[in-house]
């Protein structure tokens, strides 16, 4: 069973998803309804209302409030009831939650669990996403899948090799040995693997224009539990930081995922890609986001597989894992941690 953290930041779209369209996602098996006001601030309402439970993502919004589409009981942005039919009196009970929501990076972040504690200033960053110098593409897929599935799968990145072969896969990804460190301070895990002759895979020959073998660097950040960062920076073989001054000879691309519960068995995964070069040409564009989409939903196909195994097989599996996995297994252990701390005594696991 999947033990949900609460009590944390969440990614529940992207900035650019959340207009005067009201737009519904359940993020850890909460049903939350995302709109923006006139004013342009993003809401986060609980999905429901409080009369027949009615979806309000199903209704119309009325300037900055939203009519049921079923009894037309409406609610404002505080998730306060100001009208229901057939009465002058509003009930006391009348609302629904309200959820913190902040906007950062391109990314609508929501607060899950108690709101006394909801910090702003706890929300990993992911700057390249707003940033001039950087061009991005994004997308977003579901999953039928449990989220510590992505998690697993984006940590161990040896699976480009035979996943992703022909896109971003290389023989030297599942070679190349790597570098795992904790922080326990912030519960950061950082996994490493530098390549210092590899093939140049079509993801990025064709985007960079790079002939011959590369020098390619992967540097990952799990920030638990919602922000994966991938720091790549490939260069022509050979090609290594200089000493001091900006590494201006080599390509960097940043490559970012949210990871959201959605249900025990289904998540969010938010995919973005980041790059330092060719900022304006739109082939290069086309080309990143069309190449990352196809790696993603091979990923998607992998992990809908893995789930619909993990839900069939007997009790007591013993899995076998090895050195690679090893920047998986303390993500693992974190995220177990974390839970235990956000779980209210005697709550049920999801």
């Amino acid at each position: 069973m999947t033990a949900f953290v609460r009590d944390q930041w969440y990614v529940a779209a992207y900035s650019r998803e959340v207009g005067r369209e009201l737009l519904g996602r359940t993020i850890l098996g909460e049903p939350i309804v995302f709109y923006r006001t006139e004013g342009g601030e993003a809401v986060g309402l609980a999905d429901r209302c409080v009369h027949r439970r009615f979806p309000l993502s199903e209704s119309r919004l009325d300037g900055d409030t939203i009519v049921c589409g079923y009894h037309g009981f409406t609610y404002d942005r505080g998730g306060s009831c100001v009208f229901v039919p057939g009465q002058q009196r509003i009930p006391r009970t009348a609302r629904v939650p309200a959820y913190p929501v902040v906007e950062q990076d391109s990314f609508v972040w929501v607060w899950i669990g108690d709101r006394a504690v909801a910090d702003p200033g706890l929300i990993p960053r992911a700057p390249w996403l707003a940033d001039p110098d950087y061009t991005a593409v994004c997308g977003m897929e579901p999953l039928d899948a449990r989220y510590m599935l992505l998690v697993d799968n984006l940590m161990d990145l040896s699976h480009e090799t035979y996943l992703h072969g022909g896109y971003i896969g290389t023989p030297e990804v599942a070679e190349t040995p790597i570098q795992t460190e904790v922080d326990e301070d912030s519960g950061t895990v950082y996994v490493s693997r530098h390549m210092d002759d590899a093939a140049c895979p079509p993801f990025y020959s064709k985007s960079t224009g790079i002939e011959g073998r590369i020098t390619r660097w992967q540097d990952i950040e799990y920030h638990p539990p919602c922000l994966y960062l991938l720091h790549s920076r490939i260069a022509p073989q050979g090609g290594y930081p200089p000493a001091e001054g900006p590494d201006d000879q080599a390509f960097h691309v940043e490559v970012v995922y949210a990871i959201t519960p959605s249900t025990a068995n289904t998540t969010y995964d938010f995919w973005a890609v980041a790059r330092d070069f060719a900022l304006e040409d739109e082939e290069v564009s086309r080309f990143l986001y069309s190449s990352n989409h196809t790696v993603v939903m091979q990923d998607v196909t992998a992990l809908n597989l893995l789930e619909q195994v993990l839900v069939t097989e007997a009790d007591g599996y013993q899995e076998l894992s090895i050195n690679i996995d090893t920047g998986g297994l303390a993500a693992r252990r974190i995220l177990k941690r974390m839970a235990e701390r956000s779980r209210p005594e005697g709550a049920v696991t999801s």
